[in-house]
């Protein structure tokens, strides 16, 4: 046997010859535009393209220097903070010693991270995990694994929805822009998301589940493979559930022979400030959950976590992911975990959303185009109307706002499906001490607004 303490020998030199990196606009710009496929090009939200050289914590700094307020986390990617030490250092020993192990093979670190995510789940069910590359790898898992354990096809979505804009995940989401206008998988139908603010019925919670009641009856065989729940919607404007919606989902779902699946992709590792997973304050418990995103606070991980006998459905279909498992973002994965553990980010996500809500909230009472402010915890969001009454949404209003935010140094989302909504989920580190700068930074785009 080899000796384990030994190192390749490599080229003298090799370390130095890096590809070169052209950091000139221009040129960034350029090659993007002639090498990136328009499928992947065409997600450029500002109008003067934002080019990142580096982050830290809660903040990043564009090619030029200027430091922003990362008030989207990349995305919902960053969950503990840019470049935090203690993931890379994680990542760094991991790629030190072994940089992919496929699960053909056994690794310690995906199987300790397995066991983790497992243990923050309610006690009294027996809980594994399938590590994907993506959330929406992950939705098409799970949708995958409800049909397969009920024997059942017809799955039940929410409108305003958002699970991802692969050929699977799309026919789940429930917004135009992420629904190509080619044949969606079948056996998918819509009940109407029980927006307080903007919703058909108003606000309330019976008259969503009523609506679901129809749904199931006119739009499905009455035989469900699954629900599917974002338990916060991000992309759809920062809609959470109200209180009962949860539970009498899945009782009905249940009823119908489907399985309760929650997507904590954005919701999910202390976003909202009340626990680890949005659905825990609502007392439900799923049969399946999707994660991502924050898991690997950046580095691509997502995962399916189920209950056992449900999972055991797919005992005998081959399902591969060639870097699912991988040890360097597992590695990262338990990083994440701990940091929130060790620095109580979930209380500081409590704290500091409370406060910031309120600024938000005074904001509201001083600017009329402001007509809704939601969210708890990290995840927040201001929606623009033309007026109070019709609601009527202010798409071009909360596009110059949204370029002005830029300009005074804060970095987020235009969200909706009438991208009338500004979106704010930080990385969990935000700090009382960047309340007031972003909220004088909003402050000073609303009064741009007034005075363009």
């Amino acid at each position: 046997m080899n000796d384990l303490s030994s190192k390749p020998q490599f080229p003298s030199g090799a370390h130095d010859r890096a590809a070169s990196v052209d950091w000139s606009r221009e040129a960034i710009i350029g090659r993007r535009d002639r090498y990136f496929a328009a499928s992947q090009r065409a997600f450029v939200p500002y109008q003067n393209p934002l080019i990142l050289r580096r982050g830290e914590g809660q903040y990043v700094w564009d090619e030029e220097g200027n430091r922003l307020t990362d008030l989207l986390g990349m995305n919902l990617c960053i969950s503990v903070g840019h470049a935090h030490p203690r993931v890379v250092a994680a990542v760094r020993a991991q790629v030190e010693q072994l940089t992919h192990c496929t699960t053909m093979f056994h690794h310690p670190v995906p199987a300790h991270l397995a066991e983790e995510l497992a243990a923050t789940m309610p006690k009294g069910f027996e809980w594994v995990v399938h590590f994907t590359n993506s959330g929406t790898e992950a939705i098409d898992l799970a949708l995958m694994m409800a049909r397969a354990h009920t024997g059942h096809q017809d799955v039940v979505a929410l409108r305003n929805s958002y699970h991802g804009a692969t050929y699977g995940a799309q026919s789940v989401t429930g917004i135009k822009g992420f629904r190509h206008n080619v044949a969606q998988v079948p056996n998918v139908a819509f009940a109407c998301e029980p927006n307080q603010y903007r919703g058909v019925f108003g606000p309330g919670t019976q008259p969503y589940l009523d609506d679901l009641d129809r749904t199931i009856d006119t739009s499905t065989s009455g035989k469900l493979a699954a629900m599917l729940i974002e338990t916060v919607q991000g992309y759809g404007g920062i809609i959470f559930m109200p209180p009962g919606y949860m539970a009498g989902a899945f009782a009905r779902t249940r009823a119908a022979g489907g399985l309760a699946i929650v997507d904590e992709v954005q919701s999910g590792f202390c976003k909202t400030g009340r626990a680890m997973w949005g659905f825990e304050s609502e007392g439900v418990v799923p049969d399946i959950m999707v994660l991502a995103k924050g898991i690997g606070n950046g580095i691509p991980l997502g995962a399916v976590v189920a209950r056992r006998e449900v999972a055991e459905s797919m005992a005998e279909k081959f399902i591969f992911h060639t870097y699912g498992a991988n040890p360097m973002a597992c590695a990262a994965g338990r990083a994440v975990l701990q940091v929130i553990r060790d620095e109580n980010l979930q209380d500081n996500a409590r704290r500091v959303g409370r406060a910031l809500k309120e600024r938000l909230t005074d904001l509201q009472r001083r600017f009329p185009v402001i007509g809704d402010v939601r969210g708890e915890g990290f995840m927040l969001a201001i929606e623009l109307v033309k007026d109070a009454g019709s609601k009527a949404p202010a798409s071009e209003e909360t596009a110059y706002v949204f370029e002005r935010t830029r300009v005074h140094g804060l970095v987020l989302s235009k969200s909706g499906i009438y991208k009338n909504v500004l979106r704010m989920v930080p990385p969990l580190c935000l700090s009382m001490d960047d309340v007031t700068p972003v909220a004088e930074a909003l402050e000073r785009s609303f009064r741009d607004l007034q005075t363009r």
